[in-house]
């Protein structure tokens, strides 16, 4: 079977399935480790970045010390003020 793609004999299919078993590990770990920032507050800059070279080709990109000076002040109001309840 030398025409078969990799992962389809019933040699080589636990391979396969080994390699996607690890692959959705690290895919559940990088979201797991996203949601955990977000929840404390830490903005997410690698997908602000990805953001902008899918959506926005072109366009000027912020360092990494303006975003997250803008998602502080867009989750605090900015310039110091708590605009929200508690």
């Amino acid at each position: 079977m030398s025409g078969d793609p990799a992962g389809s004999s019933p040699a080589g299919r636990p391979l396969q399935a080994a390699r996607d078993a690890v692959q959705a590990v690290a895919t559940g770990g990088r979201y797991l480790a996203q949601s955990l920032r977000l929840m404390v507050g830490l903005p997410d800059y690698d997908a602000y970045l990805s953001h902008q070279e899918r959506t926005h080709p072109g366009e000027p990109v912020m360092s990494y010390a303006e975003f997250f000076r803008d998602r502080q002040d867009a989750r605090y109001g900015g310039k110091g003020r708590i605009s929200r309840c508690c």
